[in-house]
């Protein structure tokens, strides 16, 4: 209901924020709220020659392209003026997101083919694992630790293997396997949920343990973070890594404590710190390295896991061929089971992200999403917050929103103030300690298709604001 009232919100409002732009003459075309794509320029105004300066207009005629572009030292925005027949068209700055069309669009193609493709691939692997009799393994083996996270599973259920292997996917940032993983387990988790329509307690401890999104190596900041040319790409990892454990604990704490989970459990306290010493551990391993081979290593360390993941798999069901003959199938027929049930799975979640996507691109495309950034920023700075947090605040207000939109303003907060800037630093931060909330429940749920959502949206923005003021403080604590 939460979401569904949220979704209701941002179209709403939205387009009544528009149409008062319109009213007002701050708009002078609407096309590009529908057609328009990221980055092209918006339409203003359209004037005959008369109407602009001499200046201008010779210097459009002195111009093959009969463009001519005025820089704004001051905005850093360009307005240009382009010549037709008759007239002189109008720009000043560029599309934020793309329109509602082309967002449709690409829903399909940028979004749900690929990741069916995923979903296809890691659901095949999956089901090796499934006919092998691994999972079960793996189920007996993590049982102890989840049946004290998630009180209402019973012992040694599947859905314990599928959770195990989407958290360990996002912990080595290995997040192409991650998502197929996680809808397993959501999935395996409807199987026991008593209202098929409400999400469950467990399923809500899941995708908020998922969201906070627990990352050892983020190998796509890093590659970033290089691209951008700073000293040390490397140097954000660590302040990536206690963010994200403390969003994941804050997670962990705040559905516990609505749950009654039962925190003095031996076994729990021992895992937590089983985990901050193995995160350590490695730190201290990767910290004894020179710059290329702590680039190579961290580079490195998710895909060789990953590979060995997969031949792990492969090699574990081809030792237990037989039982995939009891079961009237081999190895390759199972894996084309899995890869089917994967492409099912990527045309059932459509709808829910395309009504997602839809809403964000009319949202941001509206200037909406920029009056309320600014707002908080003003709010922040008011309260003596400096500008050099402020300025990344950009990339923590979108990041619910959109992961490619929060990475096209990390990018620019790099290139803006330098990747080795305090400012370029913790936009990187935001953008590794925090997940795509409303992308994440629009397609977990949306999978099982589940009405009610519960308390999930509003817990997982409360651990939303906790990793960006996580990041702001160890941010500060760093650089």
């Amino acid at each position: 209901m939460a979401l569904s009232r949220f979704w209701l919100a941002i179209f709403i409002f939205s387009i009544l924020f528009i149409f008062l732009d319109l009213i007002m003459d701050k708009h002078y075309s609407l096309d590009h709220m529908i057609n328009g794509k990221k980055d092209d320029k918006i339409l203003i105004a359209e004037k005959y020659p008369s109407e602009i300066s001499r200046f201008i207009w010779d210097s459009l005629q002195k111009n093959e392209d009969k463009i001519f572009i005025s820089k704004n030292l001051k905005t850093q925005i360009d307005t240009i003026y382009e010549a037709n027949l008759k007239t002189v068209k109008v720009y000043y700055g560029t599309q934020k997101s793309d329109g509602l069309l082309p967002t449709c669009k690409s829903s399909i193609f940028d979004i749900i083919l690929p990741l069916m493709a995923y979903l296809a691939f890691f659901c095949g692997i999956l089901q090796l694992l499934i006919d092998s009799g691994a999972t079960e393994k793996l189920a007996k083996f993590s049982s102890p630790l989840f049946v004290k996270i998630f009180p209402s599973l019973p012992q040694n259920h599947e859905s314990i293997s599928y959770m195990t292997l989407n958290f360990a996917a996002n912990f080595l940032g290995l997040d192409s396997a991650a998502t197929p993983f996680g809808l397993k387990a959501m999935q395996s988790l409807q199987e026991i949920n008593p209202d098929k329509d409400k999400a469950s307690d467990a399923q809500i401890m899941f995708m908020c343990l998922h969201a906070a999104g627990l990352t050892l190596i983020p190998t796509s900041i890093i590659g970033y973070r290089a691209a951008q040319n700073a000293a040390n790409p490397a140097d954000v990892m660590l302040p990536c890594i206690i963010t994200s454990f403390i969003g994941t604990l804050a997670a962990l704490i705040i559905v516990g404590i609505k749950q009654k989970i039962n925190f003095q459990s031996r076994i729990l306290l021992l895992s937590i710190f089983g985990v901050i010493g193995g995160i350590i551990g490695l730190l201290l391993y990767i910290n004894q390295m020179g710059l290329i081979a702590k680039n190579h290593f961290t580079g490195n360390l998710s895909t060789i896991i990953l590979l060995l993941i997969i031949l792990i798999t492969l090699l574990y069901a081809f030792s237990k061929e037989k039982l995939f003959t009891l079961k009237n199938t081999s190895v390759f027929n199972s894996f084309v089971t899995g890869a089917n049930s994967g492409v099912q799975t990527g045309v059932t979640i459509f709808p829910y992200v395309l009504g997602m996507l839809a809403a964000i691109s009319i949202f941001r495309n509206s200037g909406l999403f920029e009056i309320i950034s600014n707002g908080i920023s003003h709010l922040f700075m008011y309260f003596g917050v400096g500008k050099h947090i402020t300025d990344s605040l950009p990339v923590a207000l979108l990041r619910p929103f959109s992961s490619g939109g929060s990475r096209g303003f990390m990018i620019d907060a790099m290139k803006s103030f330098g990747a080795d800037s305090f400012t370029g630093r913790l936009s990187c931060i935001f953008q590794c300690s925090a997940e795509t909330t409303f992308y994440v429940i629009a397609v977990y749920f949306g999978a099982i298709k589940i009405k009610n959502t519960r308390y999930t949206l509003g817990i997982m923005l409360l651990v939303d604001l906790i990793c960006v003021l996580a990041a702001i403080a160890v941010a500060s604590l760093f650089f």
